[in-house]
């Protein structure tokens, strides 16, 4: 068995073999762009393992040399810090590095989306990208109206969008206003498609994606939204060892530095999907503001932390729940419920049986 590590760029891609004794079998540089060489490399090499870094566009390649490859894996840039801090930093010393890691069996490895999980995070993040581009430009039509001492609560109603057309600005920023109107009219229609898309991408759901969308639904002022970017960001929830790690995924847990038996917090680290830690922290203001049970805890929290480190640690708190959920399939228990079901439990427990 041979391990092959691969340096992947944009133009070339860097190759290097050695085998089970880390010893150099092979290296060279090719074009990205000459596929069917590659093909004919990878075709005609003994049995191997293939290691390349997990970056933006490695789907390509590792499509390109599954039929021929024993064993694919993913690394982790992040936590590969020997070849990010090597003082001598070559493409041909990283695939040799990722090689030889490979016959250790010592790479990091990262999680690798399905098809349709890919698929499912470009509908939303494109959605989202278009939902900020309707918040710009309002965002910036508003600021014009400002220096009028113009602006209207109302100005994003067909009234609003006449009084705009008819109040009297200078020409520069009336060429402005018009060029972001046109431009707001035109991503709210791609926002129409972009959910439109989303809704049609959720009724062809497998099974487990349609439960998960249905146990998400539960929890209050969850949407369609954060749920479609809780399910696209997370991937298959099963992978996650603990609530910890999905929350150390998201980047939601603090910083930990640790020396001589001193223990140090800091801010969270802030790692993997920004999105994803947004839609929580967006789901989380909905939450306190709905519900007593999660206001009490963001208040309690807030007057020891602070407003904005009280609704991270209720961003965290739900994400966890929502792991729990997923994981077991269960929805959402309200207090309530759950306390008149508590209730009903204790009556039946002192109630004599009938003889």
């Amino acid at each position: 068995m041979n391990f092959i590590g691969i340096d992947l760029h944009k133009q070339t891609i860097s190759i290097c073999v050695v085998n089970k004794e880390r010893k150099p079998l092979e290296q060279r540089k090719m074009a990205c762009s000459d596929e069917e060489a590659l093909r004919q490399f990878f075709a005609a090499q003994p049995p191997f393992q293939v290691v390349v870094e997990a970056t933006a566009s490695y789907e390509w390649f590792v499509k390109l040399v599954e039929p021929w490859a024993d064993r694919i894996v993913l690394a982790h840039p992040k936590k590969l810090r020997i070849i990010a801090e090597s003082t001598r930093k070559s493409d041909k010393i990283d695939a040799r590095l990722l090689a030889e890691f490979l016959a250790l069996d010592m790479i990091p490895a990262a999680y690798r989306p399905t098809p349709r999980q890919r698929e499912h995070r470009v509908l939303v993040r494109q959605r989202v990208h278009v939902q900020r581009r309707v918040a710009s430009v309002k965002n910036k039509i508003r600021r014009i109206l400002s220096n009028y001492n113009a602006d209207q609560e109302d100005l994003f109603t067909r009234e609003g969008f006449e009084y705009l057309a008819e109040i009297e600005v200078s020409a520069a920023d009336r060429f402005a206003l018009d060029q972001l109107t046109e431009q707001y009219f035109l991503f709210e229609k791609h926002l129409v498609a972009g959910d439109k898309m989303l809704r049609k991408f959720a009724a062809t759901a497998p099974i487990a994606e349609a439960e998960a969308r249905a146990v998400l639904n539960t929890i209050p002022g969850v949407g369609p939204l954060t749920i479609d970017v809780v399910l696209s960001e997370l991937g298959d929830v099963r992978r996650f060892r603990s609530q910890k790690d999905v929350a150390a995924y998201a980047g939601l847990v603090p910083v930990c530095r640790e020396s001589a038996g001193k223990v140090k917090q800091g801010g969270i680290t802030k790692e993997g999907s920004r999105l994803l830690r947004w839609i929580l922290v967006e789901a989380a203001w909905r939450l306190t503001g709905k519900t007593r049970r999660w206001g009490r805890i963001y208040e309690r929290l807030a007057a020891r932390k602070g407003k904005k480190r009280a609704i991270v640690a209720v961003a965290r708190r739900l994400l966890c729940v929502m792991a729990s959920m997923l994981q077991s399939g269960k929805a959402y228990a309200w207090p309530e419920k759950a306390s008149a079901t508590a209730a009903k439990k204790s009556y039946n427990s002192v109630t004599p049986s009938k003889t």
